[in-house]
């Protein structure tokens, strides 16, 4: 039975979703927005798997934990008793698995690795590469022990937004390799799962052109192969800091720089002789205002910058979820406070 939410938290926009993969530009965030969606699905009692595929060991650092064996291992605790469990997909080791699973080859598999015939196997065919590291996701999210599912969801860190249909359509990519046959079925397997109501793709950006244009061509290339768009992430959100007429205002270099002079003389940061206190240069204050209007005028020209790459996801009419910009990077405890906000917001 699922644990009652909270009064002041929203019904969850993915209730269903048991899939839920994570993409994004690089150097959005996208492996700490998959490690906080995991710890909000855990939230009251549930139990999450987190894999990532790309092996850069991505999550392990996240979390604060040695780096991940191919094995699924406990990574966080989340409030309520919830427990995020974390895998890191090798591909050579899901091939070896698939040997021995399919071909009862897992002997025969270790001597095809010494003679690097599965790095060859994987660069020649790297359709089958995402057959292996889809699957292994897919069977997670399947299994069960008993009647009840062993993970109340999965989440995927993916690829970056630029190959993530291609890496999802797995069908596709292995049509011209393997039209029968135990690669076949594993592909429409996956797809069984990929493709259906169960799997939801969100994408992660960032309120800047390149990744909001990456995003719509990813919300785009994902509906022509017919995958399941899920929400999108706007991360590192900078709240303005001034006014709206403040900020027209610094747009067009017309700030008041005799108030910002008032401001900075009644706060008491300058002495009787117009420097600034501490300043040991005598750093004048008419020079501390020209620098402070030409901040004013790039700040609000971000702003400005921001709300049109906002009205342009707007046109996408997928769900919205903010995190904010934090200065001082991210650790395990503000890995809690973005779950949380994603709660807040429905995404979980």
């Amino acid at each position: 039975m699922t644990p009652p939410r909270d009064d002041d938290v929203l019904a969850p926009d993915w209730r269903g979703v048991r899939l839920h993969v994570v993409s994004g530009k690089g150097g959005t965030g996208k492996t700490t927005v998959a490690a906080a969606l995991a710890l909000a699905l855990a939230h009251g009692g549930r139990k999450v798997l987190v894999v990532e595929v790309e092996g850069r060991q991505g999550l392990s650092q996240i979390y604060d934990v040695p780096p991940l064996p191919y094995a699924e291992r406990k990574v966080a605790t989340a409030p309520g008793g919830g427990e995020v469990f974390a895998l890191a997909i090798d591909p050579e080791e899901a091939l070896l698995e698939y040997l021995e699973m399919f071909y009862n080859l897992r002997r025969a598999g270790t001597a095809l690795r010494r003679m690097g015939a599965i790095d060859f196997a994987t660069t020649i065919a790297p359709g089958v590469r995402d057959v292996l590291l889809t699957g292994k996701a897919k069977e997670a999210v399947r299994r069960k022990s008993g009647n009840k599912h062993v993970y109340d969801a999965v989440v995927m860190d993916a690829p970056p937004t630029g190959r993530i249909a291609r890496f999802l359509n797995v069908n596709s990519e292995v049509a011209g390799l393997a039209r029968t046959g135990p690669i076949r079925s594993q592909a429409d397997a996956v797809m069984e799962v990929i493709a259906s109501s169960l799997t939801a793709v969100h994408l992660v950006t960032l309120l800047e052109e390149m990744p909001v244009q990456e995003t719509t061509d990813a919300v785009d290339e994902l509906t022509a192969s017919k995958l399941p768009v899920g929400g999108i992430v706007v991360n590192q959100m900078r709240r303005p800091l001034l006014a709206a007429t403040a900020q027209a205002k610094a747009r067009k270099g017309k700030l008041d720089k005799d108030a910002i002079a008032h401001d900075l003389a009644t706060s008491g940061v300058v002495t009787p002789n117009g420097a600034l206190v501490g300043s040991h240069g005598g750093v004048l204050v008419d020079d501390v205002v020209r620098a402070l209007a030409v901040e004013g005028a790039e700040h609000a020209e971000r702003v400005a910058l921001e709300q049109r790459e906002r009205d342009n996801l707007e046109v996408l009419h997928r769900p919205t979820y903010e995190l904010p910009f934090l200065a001082d990077g991210v650790d395990v405890g503000t890995l809690y406070e973005l779950a949380d906000l994603l709660r807040e917001q429905g995404m979980a």
